[in-house]
């Protein structure tokens, strides 16, 4: 018995469909679900919050598996959690996705032979909102297939007027707070996008390349370097030695002849050099490379740009004009031609960065852009972690966490682009800088302008948890919702979302983090578990399944499949098999609808109980409990599976099958079971609904008579336990199961009816023979009865007579014959793997298999045997 249970109105009449069809129920039930504001949120209630934020789609994307996959976890957690009785926040939203939608919307111009400088910056920004107007934001209408119980009257965009004054309020704090500056450093520059892009957008990948090793200097001044990127070999200011280096220390403080051009540089000694690498000689380029930007500053040189925004080549002489990768293959023929190269390496495989929007080579670039001073956000993001405040899980991921702000570089925030928050800050004609606020005036006059760069698109999601409640005003949303309770999203994003949310919240908030739990998921990938991706033709495309299957069956899938950090493999048959689970819970209420399971009344004391209901409500009771505990671990895989194994395997193939005895032979304990049906069926439907919430909702509404499944109770363990009946239950299943076993030994068909003999007197199976029978298709004795074959199985025995349903004879030559060959077999395995010679030569795949053929021999004599023990005597 469950504590809580539903008692609303009596069942209504009508009937159940004979098929589930999720394409005739799930739009229409879903809009309802909308229209009654049942995913609303209320500040002002007095209910305790549940609030989590989506990860912001962009408003350029269309959900793919990866978005379901997220939203299927965030939605069991808020529809459980709106169940138990919270104010429950599931807040929505887009993210404006800078560099996307830029890219986006000037393919669409390219089309009509125009770019975006034809248009100008303000009409082509227009030209953006127009294109978010049309196009933009198709996964909402996706997300509703999928069944996301959002807050759809709070959905907000980053870009909208509220999160754009929240942009502009955190900017001015930082700046002011010296947390953010404007400083020429080297950045990660796309040549394609035309924009810096931050570390975290940089993806790195074994690409084939050269190496060139080439002699700077004549003479006893010669030196030898060598490098990948030739071309940047025009902007060397030095080259760089170790202090320790006997080899160069003749060198140091020496200019020496820089090839192919008319200048000398000099060779300085700075410990960042390994003299164990290579020659222990590197070029310096401080206007294209980090690291050489850091000698560079050590040493004062000058830092030379060779390359402009483009990536071609600008320095003067016959390189000039072009492509960074034309000019490495000129630049390494004209060395070649003064003798210079020394060795060539092709290919030579090393790690490159591409951007992670377009996969360009990224070109390290040296460039005025504005940063945010990390130290202190990092520390205490980290810090908030570490006291307690907000846990990560699994917890395993902690360490991830700590190796990513303990080691944080300043963020570059600014971007060379148009669509996205432009930099509040306005440059005067004396070189005054200033930064003004939301609710400041601009400076104005001759010669005042704003800066051109907008912010990086991961500044304002940075604020999300915030900033959709209304920051910087304090709104009652503010204080009702905020911090949020669990942050569900990939481990892949907790460099790119997660520290920049915990920063930026910590910062904001006063030290209160932006969330209690940060619950790491897995990525999706295809049934062997590879990475989906266009290039490998393994893409699914989730609406294709949802057509298909049914919402549910997807959903299924993937919370089955959902172990905390955990990459999740997914294929169409296990959407299939999902698919196949909401038929049989369809099937099995139908069927229990038919019998009279009602949830009318309080349930019958346990003394009236047979001992199949008190043991259907014992395990009942049980998994609540079970449930419970896994969701609030993040074990959706778990709470899953125990799901799927006790309705299907408990409730549907053994309760409802073991009680159909009692129905059909009626009275007070047919009346009773039907009661104890209808409970479990209503409960394990509300424990079902947040994973699979349409087929539920459909099912429970028209068992129950109540409103909406979504809006029903939570189900509580009230701590009944039966373990004698559990006890009892489980010899039942054990005698059947057997008794089935041995069935399908000795080929009977299914439905073949066998005369047997049980012996049940003076057990606990006494009062489960005719229900026994039933299941296993045993007729009675009669007084031609004889004994051929005897099962004694749980200290029950069960006497079946063979005599004219099987041919004995025929089938003890089948499985003497069967029984031979598994004998050859093992012989000539258990030759091959006692052969020395033959061991030594053979491949390790090949033993594996003839050790397998062993094992597979053994197992089949074993079984064999034992069938041929059980036929009766001649």
């Amino acid at each position: 018995m469950t504590e809580n249970s539903q008692q609303p109105q009596p069942a209504p009449t009508t009937e159940l469909p004979t098929q589930y069809t999720p394409a005739e129920v799930e739009g229409k039930l879903y809009e309802r679900w909308v229209e009654r504001g049942y995913f609303e949120a209320d500040a002002d209630s007095d209910k305790p919050p549940y609030t989590v934020v989506i990860p912001p789609p962009n408003v350029t994307g269309s959900l793919h598996l990866g978005h379901a996959f997220e939203h299927t976890l965030i939605d069991a957690l808020t529809r459980r959690k709106r169940m138990q009785g919270y104010e429950t926040l599931w807040q929505p939203g887009m993210d404006h996705a800078g560099i996307a939608t830029q890219n986006v919307v000037e393919r669409e111009m390219a089309k009509e032979g125009k770019s975006r400088h034809d248009l100008g910056r303000e009409a082509f920004v227009e030209r953006v909102w127009q294109w978010k107007g049309e196009s933009g934001g198709q996964i909402g209408g996706q997300m509703r297939r999928l069944g996301d119980g959002v807050a759809w009257s709070r959905e907000r965009f980053t870009m909208d007027e509220g999160l754009s004054q929240a942009v502009q309020t955190i900017f001015k704090r930082l700046y002011d707070d010296e947390l953010i500056y404007r400083a020429e450093r080297i950045i990660n520059w796309c040549p394609r996008c035309l924009t810096a892009i931050s570390d975290i957008e940089v993806e790195y990948q074994d690409d084939d390349g050269e190496l060139v090793s080439m002699k700077y200097g004549d003479g006893d001044d010669t030196i030898v370097v060598a490098t990948t990127r030739a071309e940047t070999m025009l902007g060397d200011t030095a080259v760089a030695v170790h202090p320790d280096d006997e080899r160069y220390r003749h060198l140091i403080g020496k200019l020496i002849k820089l090839p192919l051009t008319d200048r000398s540089i000099p060779v300085v000694a700075d410990t960042h050099v390994d003299p164990e690498f290579g020659t222990g000689a590197v070029k310096v380029t401080p206007a294209h490379d980090p690291n050489d930007f850091e000698i560079g500053r050590r040493h004062d040189l000058p830092a030379i740009a060779v390359m402009d925004e483009h990536a071609v080549i600008t320095a003067h002489g016959p390189f000039q004009g072009l492509d960074r990768l034309e000019a490495r293959s000129a630049i390494v023929a004209a060395l070649r031609a003064e003798g210079r190269i020394v060795a060539e390496k092709r290919p030579y495989v090393h790690s490159v960065g591409h951007c992670s929007r377009c996969k360009t080579t990224v070109e390290p670039r040296l460039s005025m852009q504005w940063w945010v001073k990390v130290g202190p956000l990092a520390k205490a993001a980290g810090d908030a972690v570490r006291d307690g405040r907000v846990k990560i899980h699994p917890q395993e991921m902690e360490k991830r966490y700590f190796d990513w702000v303990d080691n944080l570089h300043d963020w570059c925030i600014s971007r060379q682009l148009w669509w996205g928050h432009r930099i509040p800050v306005w440059y005067g004609p004396e070189g005054e800088v200033v930064c003004v606020g939301p609710d400041e005036e601009p400076p104005g006059g001759e010669g005042w302008y704003q800066d051109s760069d907008v912010l990086d698109t991961w500044f304002s999601s940075g604020l999300w948890p915030f900033s959709t409640l209304g920051w910087p005003e304090q709104t009652d949303s503010l204080a009702k919702f905020y911090p949020n309770s669990v942050l569900v999203t990939g481990y892949d994003i907790l460099f790119f979302w997660v520290a920049r949310m915990m920063m930026f919240g910590l910062y904001a908030m006063d030290g209160t983090p932006p969330f209690h739990t940060i619950a790491l998921h897995g990525m999706v990938r295809d049934q062997n578990g590879k990475k989906m991706s266009k290039s490998f033709g393994n893409v699914v495309n989730p609406l294709d399944w949802m057509d298909k299957y049914g919402s549910d069956a997807l959903r299924f899938t993937l919370a089955r499949g959902a172990n905390p950090g955990v990459d999740v493999p997914i294929g169409e048959d296990w959407v299939q098999g999902s698919r196949n689970f909401t038929n049989k819970i369809w099937n099995a209420t139908r069927f229990a609808l038919m019998n009279g399971a009602t949830v009318e009344g309080p349930l019958p004391d346990a003394s009236r109980m047979s001992s199949t209901d008190r043991w259907i409500l014992s395990r009942l009771n049980s998994v609540v409990a079970e449930v419970d505990a896994y969701y609030e671990d993040y074990q959706f895989a778990k709470l899953s599976d125990a799901l799927f194994h006790f309705a299907w395997d408990e409730v549907f193939d053994w309760y409802v099958e073991l009680s159909k005895t009692t129905f059909q032979a009626g009275g007070e304990a047919a009346e009773v079971s039907k009661r104890v049906l209808g409970e479990v069926l209503d409960v394990t439907l509300r424990l079902l609904h947040p994973i699979v919430p349409f087929v539920t909702d459909t099912l429970w509404t028209t068992l129950t008579g109540g409103e909406s499944v979504v809006i029903a109770q939570w189900p509580s363990d009230s701590g009944f336990r039966d373990a004698g009946a559990e006890r009892e239950i489980e010899t039942v299943q054990s005698v059947v199961t057997e008794v089935r076993r041995f069935r399908h030994e000795q080929g009977l068909q299914p439905g073949q009816r066998v005369p047997a003999r049980l012996t049940l007197d003076g057990t606990a199976l006494a009062a489960h023979e005719a229900a026994v029978r039933q299941l296993l298709r045993l007729q009675p004795e009669g007084d031609a009865f004889t004994a051929t074959a005897t099962l004694p199985v749980a200290g029950v025995e069960v006497a079946l007579d063979l005599s004219g349903v099987i041919d004995v004879e025929a089938e003890r030559k089948r499985l003497a014959k069967d029984l031979a060959a598994a004998e050859k077999e093992k012989v000539q395995a258990t030759a091959k793997l006692g052969n020395e010679a033959f061991l030594a030569k053979a491949p390790d795949n090949v033993v594996d298999k003839i050790r397998g053929r062993l094992a597979k021999a053994d197992e089949d004599i074993a079984r064999l045997r034992a069938q041929l023990e059980k036929l009766p005597q001649a």
